[in-house]
């Protein structure tokens, strides 16, 4: 089948659980040939290797962990005969759908109907911020450290400090002091952790792993293995405070220091892009700025929950579907624009003839604050939210009857009393 021109309805770009969810959902949505291209050896993305429960408490109602989680969507993906290429590599992709694939048995044209992205995201290194030092073994993304300990049954070191508090970060915290190491700090660059409140309690707190904030990492010690790492606090401008210096003796420094969509597909395309999250500009649809692709999953916004990236990439699934088949969905009448206290919302753009999923994140945290929809100086919702922090992703539904009342097609989201 590899060497020739082929044809696709729905052509999803990434395996991952948004991949998953999105393919099923095109294929139920009525898509005829719906093609899943994951360049990995298997389906699942990073949950094949988050061994830890929490999964799937929003969508089913359980924690499963990591691979239970991606092994449900798998099965609906055989089950609704998504027909799924592994071991290949999208290397080109044009605005009239047409990708490039490089797999084992050769190089294939795809022409997609329709196309989404679901590429998910990567870490960022040492290089990416990068901190000075020497460049010993024993530096690792917290990433990779978890595919080494939970697929490979590998350990990595017996004295670790992590830089960096988001979600996997501490997971690996607490991983590693369960296979005994011992983690000595976990230090954070931001005066508030990056990581859910939640991961913060059950991984540091539950261990007596200490977190030291406005802290971060600005020497690397050892010439062939790691033998310590010099931390300091940083001021309000990121600048390294006088006299705090101080050498922690450890053998391995882990990093979790964020994640970085993968989004050359996405640049190449020529699809605009959110400044602030990096990822597509979007519709309710899901849909780019691109005619018929469209964008889900960790490459559209980071989630701290998956279940979240599943609902969206099952609604950006449908959406193709109907491009697909119909050439046709609602068209974006109604612009949404972030406003006082918040980094960002999502969609850009709305047609308001359907209830729509918000997702936002807050500059700052914020106690017993609402998050208000505005248009025209009235106010179309206010939600009540006890507690708004930046780790963490804020979901509001708006049920179509309040955008009757938008006024000039534009609504202003932002963080209200």
């Amino acid at each position: 089948m590899m060497g020739r021109t082929q044809k696709a309805d729905v052509a999803i770009i990434g395996g991952g659980p948004a991949g998953l969810a999105a393919a099923s959902e095109a294929k139920a949505a009525g898509a005829d040939r719906v093609l899943l291209l994951e360049r990995d050896a298997r389906v699942g993305g990073i949950l094949n290797q988050q061994v830890h429960d929490g999964f799937g408490t929003k969508v089913f109602n359980e924690a499963l962990t990591g691979p239970e989680y991606a092994a449900i969507y798998e099965d609906r993906c055989n089950e609704r005969d998504v027909e799924t290429w592994l071991k290949s590599t999208v290397i080109n992709v044009t605005k009239d759908r047409v990708l490039t694939v490089q797999s084992d048995s050769g190089l294939a044209t795809i022409e997609a109907s329709s196309m989404i992205f679901a590429m998910g995201c990567r870490e960022r290194t040492r290089g990416a911020i990068g901190t000075p030092g020497t460049r010993p073994a024993g530096v690792f993304t917290a990433g990779a450290v978890q595919n080494y300990m939970n697929v490979r049954n590998l350990a990595v070191g017996r004295k670790v400090v992590i830089l960096g508090s988001g979600d996997i970060g501490l997971i690996m915290a607490r991983r590693m002091t369960l296979e005994g190491a011992e983690v000595i700090c976990v230090a954070e660059i931001l005066p508030q952790p990056s990581g859910i409140a939640g991961n913060i309690v059950r991984c540091l707190e539950d261990f007596n792993i200490p977190l030291y904030l406005s802290t971060t990492v600005v020497e690397i010690h050892g010439k062939e293995r790691v033998t310590g790492v010099t931390l300091a606090q940083v001021g309000p401008k990121m600048g390294e405070v006088y006299g705090t210096r101080r050498f922690i003796e450890c053998d391995t420094l882990l990093l979790s220091v964020g994640l970085i969509p993968e989004t050359e597909l996405s640049t190449e395309v020529g699809i605009a892009t959110n400044p602030v999250t990096t990822g597509a500009v979007v519709d309710d649809s899901f849909r780019t700025s691109v005619p018929g692709i469209f964008s889900c999953g960790n490459v559209l916004q980071v989630h701290d929950v998956v279940d979240f990236a599943t609902l969206e990439a099952e609604k950006a699934g449908r959406a193709a579907a109907m491009w697909a088949t119909t050439g046709e969905l609602p068209e974006p009448t109604i612009s949404i624009t972030p406003g006082e206290g918040l980094r960002y919302v999502l969609p850009a753009a709305i047609s308001g003839v359907d209830a729509v999923d918000f997702t936002m994140r807050s500059w700052k945290e914020e106690h017993h604050k609402s998050v208000v929809f505005r248009s025209g100086g009235e106010v179309l919702r206010r939600l009540k939210m006890p507690h708004m922090e930046p780790a963490g992703m804020i979901r509001v539904r708006v049920g179509q009857g309040r955008f009757k009342k938008v006024l000039d097609k534009n609504i202003t989201v932002e963080v209200g009393e």
